[in-house]
């Protein structure tokens, strides 16, 4: 199966498509600090130790404003200041050996004017015979946690990965998005669904959108973590599979074909009438089928992997440090002599941020409230509002009576008090207050909320244990295995933000491994079954 990575990342799905037996034909990412972890795990090769004056081997940079030399410098580059690929220092050529098994980094909005400008480099890809072109592109956009913008230019990535798809026509494209890519934007002239229209946009380059929304807990991952995804069929390929599948499936193939037709005709249609996605909670039938059956390998009685399964025996106060079934499945599934990974023997990514007291009294306060996240009682709210306004808000009867059975930390950061009145728990809560309202400790028995790019969002669920999550705490909620090592800077601050990508969003914005297992696994059962005579 050959397949062509876009929006890259880290590697996430790459890693997940190449367990079950995908060959890389090039792999697209625009950030370097991303693609030097990519290529550290996947192609093998240490970007930071290349000599001077020598480049590297299995990475080519679409364009840059440093030489194929000035390593150390691309790898710092704001991706936001790469010029056009014509313009300046490009690595790319018309040649296919030049690209095969390689990382292109840069825009891919670049990418597409240099395919459009090599058609014969086009055709010879194609007669590669392209099985799947996958990737996620950027969502922040689209994301109900950060803040939603119609008019965001990355809303027009997903187009820009459907053009590619048209130059390089695989059999199968896979896209891959946030949950919020679901909610209509709210406009002036009503309201826009942007994953309908990314569906549209496939139906014009003649491809049948199959949507779905799943989730990576139920593909093995340790997450609560609800996904878009929207598989395009070839239309020779669709028309193959629609014609030898069981009742089950071919009752949605042929909703999507009548979708198609009125597309193809001009007809007006409409986003849930014409076409609607596939939830994994309330399609059981399908995601029962053996062909998306491994969507769902962990459904059954709701028997999900826990925090603690995940990074139990990484705590510092554990005397009994046994990994669990969780962890050692990832090394089985994802063993390390599969791929070309850099081998070392050291503790990769688990370096402990230094958190102040006063941030870890407040974890502890949190690791108390998350009690409360699962009577749903209404008083975990109750005390965010106190948090963020104490001196307007007043706890409730039920919160105080909550709070006033629990212990504290205190300023030493060691010892701990129970207060015996009200009045000397409220005044130690003022203490406290805060407008940052997205941190949560985790709750151990239940997998772990969707990570996000941000450290600080989460703290750790042990009550000896008042700090942040390190990288690799994260990195096992969203599977990777230990082995996977995160590269570039930790984490970043101010202005970086916009164009770094540090550790801690290389593994926020991964695809799970596990998901893009299962993800490659049902695209090769759709294939089979178009071979099928």
């Amino acid at each position: 199966m050959k397949y062509v990575e876009l929006f890259a990342g880290c590697g996430g799905l790459s890693l997940g498509l190449e367990s079950v037996g995908y060959n890389l034909v090039f792999a697209n990412e625009l950030s370097p600090m991303a693609g030097e972890t990519y290529a550290y795990n996947l192609l093998g090769e240490d970007l930071t130790k290349i000599p001077k004056g020598e480049c590297s081997k299995s990475v080519k940079w679409i364009s840059s404003n440093f030489e194929s030399t000035y390593l150390k410098e691309r790898l710092r580059e704001n991706p936001q200041t790469f010029p056009q690929f014509h313009e300046n220092n490009s690595d790319l050529s018309s040649s296919l050996k030049n690209l095969h098994g390689k990382l292109l980094l840069g825009s891919i909005i670049e990418l597409n004017k240099f395919f459009d400008q090599n058609p014969k480099l086009v055709t010879e890809i194609r007669d590669l015979g392209v099985d799947l072109v996958s990737g996620g592109p950027p969502c922040q956009s689209f994301s109900m946690a950060g803040l939603r913008q119609h008019n965001n230019h990355r809303n027009t990535l997903p187009m820009d990965f459907a053009n590619l798809v048209s130059y390089l026509q695989p059999k199968i494209a896979l896209l891959e998005n946030v949950s919020g890519i679901l909610r209509a934007f709210k406009l002036s002239d009503g309201k826009h669904y942007a994953w309908f229209e990314v569906a549209r946009t496939f139906v014009s380059i003649d491809y049948y959108p199959i949507c779905l929304h799943v989730n990576a807990k139920y593909a093995g991952a340790a997450q609560n973590r609800p996904r878009f995804i929207l598989m395009a069929i070839r239309k020779d390929i669709f028309e193959k599979i629609s014609s030898k599948t069981d009742p089950i499936i071919n009752e949605k193939l042929m909703s999507i074909k009548s979708f198609f037709d009125k597309e193809k005709l001009g007809v007006e249609t409409k986003p849930f009438i014409d076409l609607n996605y596939l939830d994994i909670e309330k399609e059981s039938v399908l995601f029962d089928h053996e062909i998306f059956m491994p969507l769902k390998s962990h459904k059954e009685n709701n028997e999900f992997h826990t925090v603690k399964d995940a990074i139990d025996d990484l705590r510092e106060n554990n005397s009994r440090p046994i990994k669990s079934s969780y962890v050692k499945n990832l090394e089985h599934l994802f063993r390390q002599e599969q791929f070309n990974s850099i081998k070392t023997n050291k503790s990769l990514n688990h370096a402990h941020r230094e958190n102040n007291v006063r941030v870890r009294m407040r974890f502890m306060l949190y690791q108390h409230m998350a009690n409360l996240r699962l009577s749903k009682s209404g008083d975990e709210k109750d005390i965010q509002k106190f948090l963020r306004e104490p001196e307007k808000h007043s706890l409730s009867n039920s919160s105080i009576n909550f709070l006033i059975k629990k212990k504290f930390l205190m300023n030493d950061g060691k010892s701990l008090v129970k207060f015996e009145n009200k009045e000397q728990l409220l005044e130690y809560l003022r203490q406290l207050a805060t407008k940052k309202q997205t941190q949560r400790a985790l709750i151990e028995n239940l997998p772990a909320p969707a990570a996000l790019s941000i450290p600080d969002d989460a703290c750790h669920y042990h009550r000896g244990i008042q700090r942040t999550l390190t990288v690799r705490e994260m990195a096992r909620f969203q599977s990777f295995p230990d082995w996977f090592e995160l590269r570039s800077k930790v984490t970043t601050g101010g202005k970086m933000r916009r164009y770094e990508v540090p550790q801690y969003t290389q593994v926020g914005n991964a695809v799970p491994p596990v998901l893009g297992r299962a993800l490659g696994l049902v695209v090769r059962n759709l294939i089979d079954l178009s071979k099928k005579t």
